[in-house]
C-alpha cells in the first residue's frame, strides 16, 4: 500500500503536536471520481445511491450530494435524518432493512420517501395501516430472499434461511396479499444476493436471475409491473491486494446486454453502493505504543484497536497496511523493534479479540511510528465498539 505525501505530511504535523496519535484521515476525492465514472458508464435507467451505512460522516454525505449520487439508501430513522441534514430531500431516500419500527415507517410515509422496501408480510400490513391513516399511497419494492447465492462473496444475503426479505418459494403466497393492500403501490423487486463481490460475472448472474423473477411475476399477476428493480450493491474491494479489482465497465456492459435481452429498456434500476464508493477515501492511523516478544512472535500494541477499527477482526482479514516511520528515540537500550518480520498488531483493549492485523509482513516498525490501515473509509469507526473501555473517540480529519 502506498500513502500519498499529503497524507504522510498531515500525520507528521499531527504527531508533532505532542499527543498520542489515533485518528481517521478522510479524503473523498476518490469517492467523487467513482460516482462520476459510474454515472458516465452505466446504461440508461441505472441510478446510483450511496449506502450511507458504509460511512455516515457528513463529509461522505456531502460528497455523495455534490458528486451527483441520485440519493441515499437508508436503514434507520437516524440515517434518514442525517441524509436530509446533508441536503438530500426525503424523496431521494430509499428505505431498506428488516425490522423497521412503526415510528420509522410513519416518518417515511409522512415525509414522502421514494420507495419503502418491504421485508415481510407483517411489515407490509403495518405500512399499509400507517399509509391508510395518512391518506397516502406509498410506493414499495418487495425484497426477495432469492433461492440462490454467490459462493465467492465476502457476505451473502440470499440463499438459506435469512432475516432479509421474503423467501422466493413463498412469493406466490405472499405477493397476492401485498398486491391487495390498497395503500401500497407495488413498483418492483429488491434482490441483494451478496456483498463484496469481485467477480463481475457473479453479479451479472444475479441480475439475470432477478430479471427472470420479474418476468414470472408479470406473467402471473395481472397489473403487477416491476418497473423498478434494486440490485443492492455488491461491488467488491480488493482488501487483500491481490490485484483483482472489480471492473465496473464490464458490469455496465453486461447489464446493458441483459436489459436489452429482457426488453427492460425504460425501467429503473437501483444500485446501492457503500463500500465500493467509500473504502478508499479513508485511513485509520494509530500510534505504536509498545512492541514485545511473546513466545517467539512480536506483538505490536497500538493506541487504537477494535474499539476504533473493528472490521479486520470482524471479517478475519488484514487490511492493506503501511508503517509511517517517525524516527523516535528509543526509551532504553535494547528496546524491541520490527525488521522484515510477520507480526501481530493489536490495540489497548483487555480482550484477546483485539486484532488489527495478524501475520502481516512489516519491513520496519518502532515505538512511536504510525500504523496506517488503508481502505478504512467504509465500515470503519461506525462499525466499531467505540464505548468499550471508554477510550477517547478518535478524531476524524478531513483533507
Amino acid at each position: 500500500m502506498h500513502i500519498s505525501d499529503h497524507i504522510a505530511d498531515k500525520l507528521r504535523e499531527l504527531a508533532d503536536g505532542g499527543h498520542t496519535l489515533n485518528c481517521y484521515i478522510y479524503d473523498t476525492a476518490a469517492m467523487r471520481r467513482k460516482i462520476a465514472h459510474l454515472a458516465d458508464i452505466m446504461p440508461p435507467g441505472v441510478e446510483i445511491f450511496y449506502a450511507m451505512k458504509a460511512n455516515p460522516h457528513t463529509e461522505f454525505l456531502r460528497t455523495a450530494f455534490e458528486g451527483g449520487a441520485r440519493g441515499i439508501e437508508i436503514a434507520s430513522l437516524g440515517e434518514a435524518e442525517k441524509a436530509v441534514e446533508a441536503g438530500f430531500s426525503s424523496g431521494q431516500l430509499i428505505y431498506t432493512g428488516p425490522g423497521k419500527s412503526p415510528e420509522e415507517l410513519a416518518w417515511a410515509v409522512k415525509h414522502g420517501i421514494r420507495t419503502m422496501h418491504i421485508e415481510s408480510l407483517v411489515e407490509a400490513y403495518r405500512l399499509n395501516i400507517i399509509a391508510s391513516e395518512a391518506g397516502i399511497h406509498q410506493d414499495i419494492l418487495l425484497r426477495i430472499n432469492a433461492n440462490f447465492d454467490i459462493h465467492e462473496a465476502q457476505t451473502t444475503f440470499s440463499g438459506g434461511s435469512k432475516k432479509f426479505g421474503v423467501d422466493e418459494e413463498q412469493l406466490d403466497d405472499i405477493l397476492p396479499q401485498i398486491l391487495a393492500l390498497e395503500h401500497l403501490n407495488f413498483r418492483g423487486l429488491h434482490v441483494y444476493a451478496a456483498s463484496g463481490v469481485l467477480n463481475v460475472d457473479d453479479l451479472l448472474k444475479n441480475c439475470e436471475l432477478v430479471f427472470g423473477m420479474a418476468q414470472h411475476i408479470e406473467g402471473e399477476y395481472a397489473g403487477a409491473v416491476c418497473d423498478t428493480i434494486d440490485f443492492g450493491g455488491g461491488f467488491g474491494v480488493d482488501y487483500l491486494e491481490h490485484g483483482h479489482d472489480f471492473d465496473p465497465q464490464a458490469y455496465a456492459n453486461g447489464l446493458a446486454k441483459l436489459i436489452k435481452q429482457y426488453d427492460f429498456v425504460g425501467r429503473t434500476f437501483f444500485l446501492e453502493l457503500g463500500r465500493y464508493l467509500a473504502a478508499d477515501s479513508g485511513w485509520f492511523c494509530t500510534e505504536i505504543l509498545d512492541i514485545k516478544v511473546s513466545r517467539g512472535k512480536k506483538q505490536v500494541i497500538c493506541a487504537g484497536g477494535i474499539n476504533h477499527f473493528r472490521r479486520p477482526a470482524a471479517l478475519a482479514i488484514n487490511h492493506p497496511m503501511v508503517v509511517l516511520r517517525m524516527s523516535r528515540r528509543p526509551l532504553f537500550a535494547g528496546q524491541v523493534s520490527v525488521r522484515d518480520e510477520s507480526v501481530y498488531f493489536g490495540g489497548p483493549l483487555c480482550t484477546g479479540a483485539d486484532k488489527l492485523a495478524n501475520d502481516i509482513a512489516v519491513e520496519a516498525a518502532d515505538i512511536g511510528d504510525i500504523a496506517i490501515f488503508g481502505l478504512a473509509g467504509a465500515y470503519g469507526l461506525s462499525m466499531s465498539n467505540i464505548e468499550f473501555l471508554s477510550h477517547a473517540r478518535p478524531e476524524e480529519i478531513i483533507l
